[in-house]
C-alpha cells in the first residue's frame, strides 16, 4: 500500500492529566509525519484536561458511565471510529503520560504500509523526575530499549505508552472475540484484565499477524514517583500478564510467554537459595561466607547491570556495577513478581 495515502487517528485516553496532556499533544503535532486526527478521550476527569485539550485544537471525547478505566474509555471511541475505517486507516493508541519521538508515527507508518505486520510498537525511556526510585527506572527502560534493539525490533508486548495499529487489524480482533476465537467480549479491549495491552497482543498474534518495534518509534513515558506507586504497577503488570496467559491456555503462541514466567520462577528461586546461604553462613558461622560460585554470578550480575546502562553516561555505568544498589532494586521487582504469582495462586480479588 502506498504510504502517502494512509490516515492515522490517535487516541489519547487521559484520567486527570493536565499536568502532562499539553506535552502529549505537542509531541503528536510535531511528528514528521503527523496524524489526521487526534482524539483525547477524558475519562472521568475532574481537573483541566479537557480544557487544556480542546484549547490545542484537538477532538475531546468526555466518556459516558465507564466503569472500565482506559480499556473502557478506548472501547466506547473505537466501537463507534472502527467500522467506518479501512485498509488505509491506521489507529495510534497512546498514554497520556508519554511523548512521542519526531519520527514515531512516520516510520511505524512505513512499516503497516508493508502489509508485513498488524501493529507496530515503540521503544520507550522514561521521562526526569522520581528522584532515585525514577533513576532506576530510567536505567531498566534503557536496558528494554537495548534489548529490543539487539533483536532488531522483535518485542513479546505491545505496550500501551504507544502502538500503532492497522484499522484492519482492530476489525479482525473484534470479529474473532464476538465469534468465541479470541477471549471478551465483542471490544477491541478486554475489560475483565488488569494488563489490556498484553492481551490485545496476544490476541492479535493468535490471529496469526506480526508485530514490531522499531528503533526509530521511540518515546518518553511517565516514571513512579515513590516506591509504593512502582509496586502497584509492577504487580498490576506481573499478574495481569499471568492471569492473559491463563486465559489464551497453552499454545504455540503462548509457550514463549508461559517458558518467560518459568525463568521469572527460577530467577526468584535462586533468588532466595543465593540470601538463603548467606544467612545459613551467618548464623552458623558468625559471619558471611560467600562460596565461589556465588561469586561467580554476583561478578556476573555486576558486569551486566554496568555494560547494559553504558548510554546512560558514566555515572550511571558506576551505580550499575554497585551491586548493593542493582540487587536492591532487582529484589524489590522481584518481590512484586513473587506477590503477583501468591495473588494468582490464591485467586485474590484483582484491583487496579
Amino acid at each position: 500500500m502506498d504510504v502517502h495515502s494512509m490516515r492515522i487517528t490517535a487516541l489519547v485516553p487521559a484520567h486527570n492529566e493536565e499536568a502532562q496532556i499539553g506535552e502529549t499533544i505537542q509531541s503528536l503535532y510535531g511528528q514528521r509525519r503527523p496524524p489526521e486526527t487526534i482524539i483525547v478521550i477524558a475519562d472521568n476527569c475532574t481537573d483541566r484536561t479537557v480544557e487544556i485539550a480542546r484549547g490545542m485544537g484537538v477532538q475531546v471525547y468526555e466518556t459516558v458511565d465507564n466503569k472500565h478505566k482506559k480499556a473502557g474509555g478506548l472501547n466506547q471511541v473505537i466501537d463507534h471510529i472502527l467500522p467506518n475505517l479501512g485498509p488505509a486507516d491506521a489507529i495510534l493508541v497512546m498514554d497520556a503520560d508519554s511523548t512521542l519521538g519526531p519520527e514515531f508515527l512516520g516510520h511505524g507508518l512505513e512499516r503497516l504500509a508493508t502489509g508485513e505486520f498488524g501493529a507496530v510498537g515503540g521503544t520507550f525511556t522514561g521521562k526526569p523526575g522520581g528522584g532515585f526510585v525514577g533513576m532506576l527506572q530510567r536505567n531498566e527502560y534503557a536496558r528494554y530499549v537495548r534489548d529490543v534493539e539487539r533483536l532488531q525490533g522483535k518485542a513479546l508486548v505491545l505496550t500501551g505508552t504507544a502502538t500503532l495499529f492497522r484499522a484492519l487489524t482492530l476489525q479482525e480482533v473484534v470479529a474473532a472475540r464476538a465469534t468465541g476465537e479470541l477471549p471478551g467480549a465483542a471490544h477491541v479491549y478486554d475489560t475483565r484484565v488488569l494488563t489490556e495491552d498484553n492481551e490485545l497482543t496476544l490476541g492479535i498474534l493468535h490471529l496469526g499477524l506480526r508485530i514490531v518495534c522499531p528503533p526509530k518509534c521511540t518515546l518518553m513515558t511517565e516514571v513512579m514517583g515513590t516506591w509504593s506507586d512502582l509496586f502497584k504497577q509492577r504487580l498490576r503488570w506481573k499478574r495481569g500478564a499471568l492471569e492473559n496467559l491463563t486465559d489464551y491456555g497453552w499454545t504455540h503462541i503462548t509457550r514463549t510467554y508461559w517458558g518467560r514466567q518459568v525463568l521469572s520462577l527460577i530467577g526468584l528461586l535462586i533468588i532466595v537459595i543465593y540470601l538463603g546461604s548467606l544467612l545459613l553462613s551467618l548464623v552458623l558461622t558468625g559471619h558471611v561466607r560467600i562460596q565461589p560460585v556465588w561469586m561467580v554470578v554476583t561478578l556476573i550480575f555486576s558486569v551486566e547491570r554496568a555494560v547494559s546502562v553504558r548510554k546512560r553516561g558514566p555515572l550511571q555505568v558506576v551505580l550499575g556495577a554497585l551491586i548493593v544498589v542493582e540487587m536492591a532494586f532487582d529484589l524489590y521487582l522481584q518481590a512484586a513478581q513473587a506477590q503477583a504469582f501468591w495473588d494468582a495462586i490464591r485467586r485474590k480479588e484483582r484491583k487496579w
